[in-house]
């Protein structure tokens, strides 16, 4: 018997080492040649198969392993080898690359269920925030993912987007038009950011925010079509974008990310791309796209940007590229929902400046409006607008 079964395995072996290597994956860069490229698309993650590790003998054995997977997903974060999604139809589920697993947040049971999770946001010491629109609340779960507390009254707002600064928590209310800002302590209402001052200036729609590395307030509203820029007292400082299909406009923005140097990140579901802003709010680049190409997007929703946990992925990575960071996008929509890009530059070769980046990208697409004069920017639904 102990002879038949080392033979079997030993043939296994031999099935599974004499396999066919798989085809080489056409690397996909943004922009496209012949520009240089500062962004590569990786891979993307749907589900279990996509995460856990299956060898041939596991098949043989266990047979196929049903694939079970993100339906709807918008938040996204990424925090010690694990990338946390929130799926809107389900609960937060998690990658795990260092268990090469696919599962759900272990505290959403009990008081941490979870109805409608939009978007999540996790700390430095690991706390998880996670704004369900359903329950009406922030849902805090702790390093190990278990349940904490909640944050806020149910039916008096609507938030959509929760990020810790320090000792205060920032979220945004749809429905109040306002970042209402708490004391992480006594979680008391602090102050309300969005309602003072020029009525021209206050939010609409707000869904999604970000800090940037000297504690500037970002918001996305997606009732403006503009990106608002706040010191943490409230003071509006800046406004980025309008309605349209040129440079820096935007139709439907979403989730906004900023990296260590400033460059602003903005998700457009209208578009199905990311515009990637210099810190003078200006235009560097864009990337994904419609259509079914890899590393296109189809409803983009949130966007992430990470500098911790590229060496999970360095095996995408082109020899040719040199990636500086992660940037995580989730598209609601399509094959790929849980898109990996690295941000980098061509190894061995000088690029231009920033400003010779941005006056190129202008040239570019002035002439292709010019030459599709037909080209307008798309209707707007506020109905789909609303963190949905």
């Amino acid at each position: 018997m102990k002879k038949r079964t080392a033979g079997l395995l030993l043939a296994l072996s031999f099935i599974v080492g004499c396999a066919a290597p798989a085809p080489k994956r056409e690397e996909v860069f943004f922009p496209e040649p012949p520009d240089l490229p500062r962004l590569q698309y990786l891979t993307s993650y749907t589900g279990t198969r996509d995460i856990e590790e299956q060898t041939g003998f596991m098949t043989f054995v266990a047979g196929e392993v049903p694939k079970v997977g993100v339906d709807k997903p918008y938040g996204v974060a990424v925090y010690d080898g694990k990338i946390y999604v929130c799926d809107t139809n389900a609960t937060v589920v998690i990658f795990d690359f260092n268990k090469k697993t696919f599962e759900p947040l272990a505290g959403t049971i009990g008081p941490g269920k979870l109805l409608q999770p939009l978007n999540i946001s996790i700390d430095k010491e690991g706390y998880k925030y996670v704004t369900d629109v359903a329950r009406g609340q922030v849902v805090i779960f702790d390093k190990n993912d278990a349940y904490v507390r909640t944050v806020g009254v149910p039916t008096t707002w609507k938030p959509t987007d929760a990020v810790r600064y320090e000792d205060r928590l920032y979220v945004t209310d749809i429905k109040g038009g306002e970042v209402v800002v708490f004391d992480l302590r006594t979680l008391e209402v602090v102050k309300k950011i969005g309602r003072s001052g020029e009525k021209d200036d206050w939010l609409d729609m707000p869904t999604n925010l970000a800090f940037d590395v000297d504690g500037y307030l970002y918001v996305s509203d997606v009732g403006r079509f503009q990106i608002l820029k706040y010191d943490r007292d409230g003071h509006l400082l800046s406004k980025l974008g309008k309605l349209g299909d040129n440079v820096g406009n935007f139709a439907r923005p979403r989730g906004i990310a900023l990296d260590k140097d400033k460059r602003l990140y903005v998700v457009d579901a209208a578009f199905n791309n990311v515009q990637i802003f210099d810190k003078e709010g200006k235009t560097l680049t864009f990337f994904g796209g419609p259509g079914p190409k890899r590393g296109n997007l189809l409803l983009p929703a949130k966007v992430a940007i990470d500098y911790e946990n590229l060496k999970y992925f360095e095996k995408f990575v082109s020899p040719t590229f040199e990636p500086e960071y992660l940037v995580v996008v989730t598209s609601q929509f399509g094959p790929s929902r849980v898109n990996l890009f690295a941000f980098g530059k061509q190894k061995g070769v000088k690029y231009p400046t920033e400003a010779e980046e941005i006056q190129k990208l202008k040239e570019k697409v002035e002439k292709f409006l010019r030459e599709n004069p037909e080209k307008a920017a798309p209707e707007t639904d506020r109905e789909q607008l609303e963190g949905k």
